[in-house]
């Protein structure tokens, strides 16, 4: 793991308690059960990691009627048909569907801009949108087009000046591709697990504005993506890590629970992951599946729980004393 990730500790005016839900990949995965569900959460901020389907306006046109405060991203597939040649080479229709999507968002997309939150005391900082993650600059022609940037450095730098245009020092980062440094192995929070597997698929310009906004004294709580589904490609035996801390207490947490509803005898189950910040730090993260009833399912992912064996040890020394 990159240690220069996790190196930098900051502090700052610390932002009151708020209950955050993240919506990981959609992938067409969208209805009005969910809007009753982040309504039934009582969440006071709702995060959306992108790729809401390939180009899928539709979709972003039924999210962007979510009623509750939120910010969202693009991920690679929300421009499937429009960044890449052999995508341009699929594609069956005239219209500009990226921009369609930009546009139906609006004010509530955050890729290389930020959203402040008054209610809360923080802002939400979007990473560079539409990412597909990894080490190399993907997509040239896209990106100089529709946002004038030509490399790594230069996306790092709107990301920072977004950062510094915050009214508030407490900022969650939002991105599609979480950062590079938290590892390499195809199991990793961000690791590459298709053939040849291995190999970290972070975002470095999202690594190198985290550190450069640290370096502005902002606090950083949270960082929040998706991408890199917790199901793995190679092995059916384990999932994907989902979350990682670092030694400045920024919680890096992976939301992509691909697919996001399943359907069960009684009607459907759909994720969220759920987020508590008290004083400007995470207090508690968790992955819930929350039935068409409301009843919830609760897998706790921060607190970091210790191994059994760990448990087992605590317990026994807690029964000697």
């Amino acid at each position: 793991m990159n240690s220069d990730l996790k190196s930098d500790r900051t502090f700052g005016q610390l932002a009151p308690n708020c209950r955050i839900a993240i919506v990981g990949d959609v992938h067409d995965q969208w209805d009005d059960g969910d809007a009753a569900a982040l309504r039934h959460l009582e969440v006071d901020l709702v995060l959306l990691v992108g790729d809401f389907g390939n180009e899928s306006v539709e979709i972003v046109r039924a999210i962007a009627q979510l009623d509750l405060p939120k910010a969202a991203i693009f991920g690679n597939h929300d421009a499937w048909f429009t960044a890449t040649s052999w995508g341009r080479g699929l594609r069956t229709h005239t219209e500009d569907r990226v921009e369609q999507q930009l546009d139906l968002l609006s004010d509530c997309h955050v890729g290389f801009g930020k959203l402040d939150f008054h209610h809360l005391g923080l802002t939400v900082v979007g990473s560079r949108p539409f990412s597909w993650g990894g080490p190399n600059w993907r997509n040239r022609r896209f990106y100089k087009q529709r946002f004038g940037i030509k490399g790594f450095e230069e996306s790092t730098a709107k990301i920072v000046a977004a950062a510094a245009a915050a009214a508030y020092p407490t900022l969650i980062l939002l991105g599609h591709g979480g950062p590079s440094g938290l590892g390499d192995q195809p199991e990793d929070i961000c690791g590459k697990d298709w053939k040849p597997m291995g190999g970290d698929y972070g975002d470095p310009d999202l690594t190198a504005a985290i550190h450069q906004i640290r370096a502005t004294g902002k606090q950083i709580p949270l960082v929040a993506f998706g991408h890199m589904h917790h199901s793995l490609r190679h092995t059916q035996s384990r999932l994907r890590t989902r979350l990682e801390q670092d030694t400045s207490d920024t919680v890096y947490l992976n939301a992509a629970s691909v697919p996001r509803i399943i359907p069960t005898p009684s009607g459907v189950r759909r994720n969220f992951s759920l987020v508590t910040l008290a004083a400007g730090r995470v207090t508690q993260a968790s992955l819930v599946w929350i039935d068409e009833s409301f009843g919830i399912s609760e897998q706790i992912l921060f607190p970091i729980p210790a191994p059994p064996e760990t448990q087992l040890a605590a317990e026994q020394t807690e029964l000697v004393i």
